[in-house]
This record gives C-alpha cells, structure tokens and sequence, in this order.
C-alpha cells in the first residue's frame, strides 16, 4: 500500500500524537506536500473533534476537515508492547508531531531524549500552549486561550465594548502553520547536515507574533493600541456594510480619487465636497456619519452586483462570502482549490486543498480523514512486518483495537 505518492515530500514519513485541530493542522499541511502522515489514536481516548456535532466518530466535519488524506492506527500506547509497536514506528520515521500536556510524551516514553534513542535524526515537534520551558509551561488551553494570551483578542471588537474572541479556525490554525513551517526547517536542516533537533512550538509566541506593529506602536508613541472596530489609520470609509436580508460587503477607501468614485456611484457626487467628508482626516473624524449613509445605501442592493459596480469605478469592494459561496466559485474550483477524494462510506467528496500551486512537483490528496483505526494493517503488516497471527494476538490483547 502507498497511501499517497506524490508531492515533495514523498518518502516523509509523519508520526501525528496529536488532537483537535492545530495538531491535526500541521499533519494536514505536511500530507498536501505529500508525506506520510500516520495518525496514532485510541478509542479509549479518542480526538474529540471525531465527536463534534455528530454521532459517527468518522463523520465529525471537524475531524474531516483536518485530516484527508492521513493514515490512522489504533494503539493502546498505556500498555509496554503498545510503546514498544510505536518505538518500532519512530525507528521507520522522520518527524514526529506531538500536542499533549508538557511532559506528557516524556511521561509516555516519547520524549526527545527518548526518541533520539530510537532515531537519532529524528524531528520531534512538540505543540504546547506555552512552550515547554518556562514559568507557565504547565497550562493548557484551546483557540480562545491562544488569541487572548497573544494580545490579539485585545485588539479586536467595538472601540468601546469588551475584546472578542476569535473564531477556533484563526488561532489553531495559525499555530499548526507554524508547526509545520518549523518542521520544514528542521527538516531542511536534517538534509544537509545529518542531524535531527526539537521544535518547540508555542500557541501563544505564535497569536502574539502577528501583532508585532502594536509592540511597535507602543514603543514608538508610548500609545497602548486597542480595539477600533473596523477603522483603518490610513483608509475611510474601511468596513464592512449589510446588503439586503443576510449579505455583506466589504468598502474600503484610501485616495481621493477612490472617495470621489464611491460618491459618483452612490448618485451623490456633492458628497465629496461635504466639511465632513472632504478629505482622508474629516472622513476618520466622521467615521460614524459616514457608516450610517453607506449603510442606508448599500442595505438594499445585491452584494455581488454592487461590488463589480464599484470595482469597475477603482473601488475596493467586494461580497463577504460564506461557506455556500466559498464551495460555489467558479474561480477556486478552476484553480484546483477543491479536490475530490474518495470515502469508503460516502463515495466521492470534495475536501479543501492546499493554498499553493507547485509546477514541478504538485501533491494530490486522494482520501477523505481516515477512519479510526482504518490503516492498521497496512502500519503493523506492511511497514513493521508482523505476521497475521500476530497482529490477530494483539488485537486479542486489546494492544491494538
């Protein structure tokens, strides 16, 4: 069996300890370059993302949305011959990507040091919410966690109203990238100087490295920044505007020219000469005012039409576009944004890619998430080489399910 052959990556082989999403998320990213990412999971402790919303633990859209393409083993890895069958795995290995609680992997025997036993060039990734060194090493968290520990929740919401909590997909999704742009390197460096090394992941260094330019501004201006809803220092009009019953759209405005476009095309060109509005630094002061008469203008019209109106003009403008939309375009469908993979209950299904187009050595995605358990024939037979008498004997055992 060759679960994916393609891909720079091919002939990468992925160790995934991991659970929810930014774990799974890293895997996913190293799977659409074409590595071999094998899922080590349990039933008695099982991902809860394969519960999320349904019944079925292979259906959760969660567990699907992250994991096409992996491969999946069940391993009781609490009991010696469970460890030993994972040891044996590490030993045919590359990376291996871990998200429990620090310490938790030494505690299991799979720390780094315990692992270089086993390869001494292997790539551990250890994920974790405040890396595993320091004073606050010992907690955890989720997303939510993540986005306010790193200083950004702080800067999003209402001038004058609580921060916001981000949504699950921005915060753990931000972290597994940066777990595997991290193994990537390390990776690298294995290449070209033989040796492996730990990476040390933290959720929070990760949320609090994108908003850099608030450090900045602080130590520039001695100014703490803080939430202002959806203005923008050198853009007004900046946001996002209702269009008839359920629809936004996106306006923002950086030069005069701009401006005196979107009057134009609002049928009220003596607008732009408006006090209020006349130049970049009134329209700021009036923000407000002016949201309240885009508002009233756009809430009648079609998102989509009214955006081509006003890109046609120079404009920025454009639909906000839900998930409906998002599977309805025509562009990305074009681009190979989605792909189809196939799924022994549901047939054909159409997965999410990768954001990146390679020419020379494109990696294709041709199974939906695995079901628990799915591939343990073809980890214990084919690649550790244990007869059928004897992964029978383990199942017997429940070492492996």
């Amino acid at each position: 069996m060759t679960p994916l052959s393609t891909g720079p990556l091919h002939g990468v082989r992925v160790i995934e300890l991991t659970k929810i999403w930014a774990g799974p998320y890293a895997g996913k990213l190293l799977a659409f370059l074409g590595a071999e990412v094998i899922r080590v999971e349990s039933l008695d402790s099982l991902d809860a993302s394969r519960r999320f919303g349904v019944k079925d633990i292979n259906a959760a859209p969660g567990f699907q949305a992250v994991n096409p393409g992996k491969c999946s083993i069940q391993l009781n890895m609490k009991s010696d011959e469970g460890q030993r069958l994972l040891a044996d795995l590490v030993k045919k290995s590359d990376i291996v990507i871990e998200n429990l609680r620090p310490g938790a992997a030494k505690r299991l025997g799979f720390g780094y040091e315990q692992l270089r036993e086993l390869k001494r060039d292997i790539i551990a990734v250890a994920m974790s919410m405040h890396g595993q060194e320091g004073p606050l090493s010992y907690q955890t968290g989720y997303a939510p966690s993540f986005s306010a520990l790193g200083g950004v929740c702080h800067l999003v919401g209402l001038k004058d109203g609580a921060p916001k909590l981000l949504n699950v997909r921005y915060g753990d999704s931000s972290y597994g990238s940066a777990a595997a742009f991290a193994a990537l390197v390390a990776l690298y460096h294995r290449r070209r100087t033989g040796e492996g090394q730990y990476v040390d992941v933290s959720a929070v260094e990760t949320l609090a490295s994108v908003v850099g330019d608030a450090f900045m501004e602080y130590f520039l201006t001695g100014k703490v920044p803080t939430r202002n809803a959806n203005r923008h220092s050198e853009m007004a009009p900046h946001g996002v505007y209702p269009c008839g019953d359920e629809d936004w759209i996106s306006i923002a405005v950086r030069t005069q020219d701009e401006w005196h476009a979107l009057c134009a095309a609002m049928g009220n060109p003596a607008l732009a000469a408006d006090p209020r509005f006349v130049d970049r630094a009134a329209r700021q002061q009036h923000a407000a005012e002016l949201d309240v008469l885009l508002e009233a203008w756009t809430k009648p019209q079609d998102a989509q039409e009214l955006g081509e109106r006003l890109r046609a003009r120079g404009v920025a403008a454009f639909k906000s576009l839900n998930s409906i939309d998002l599977v309805s375009s025509d562009h990305l469908w074009r681009r190979g944004f989605f792909q189809h993979v196939s799924d022994p209950a549901r047939g054909e299904m159409s997965i999410a890619g990768a954001p990146w187009r390679l020419s020379l050595t494109p990696a294709k995605i041709t199974r939906s998430a695995p079901r628990l358990g799915e591939h343990n024939d073809y980890v214990f037979g084919e690649l550790l080489g244990l007869s059928e008498a004897e992964r029978e004997r383990l199942v017997a055992e429940k070492i492996v399910y």
